[in-house]
């Protein structure tokens, strides 16, 4: 049972050194990540818009 105690008091203290992010951290690391989606994304199917017209283009 002293490992157990000594397991969750070292824990506890660990999650006192925690530093968690605010609201603003969050909500701006939520967009930035949106943002990247969203243009890889769109780079993603242009090339594949892109390719599938060269194709066609080859077959027939």
């Amino acid at each position: 049972m002293g490992k157990l105690g000594l397991y969750y008091r070292q824990a506890k203290g660990e999650l006192f050194k925690v530093i968690f992010p605010i609201k603003e951290q969050v909500k701006s690391a939520y967009i930035s990540v949106f943002v990247v989606v969203t243009v890889i994304s769109l780079f993603l199917a242009l090339i594949d818009m892109i390719m599938s017209y060269s194709l066609s283009a080859i077959i027939n």
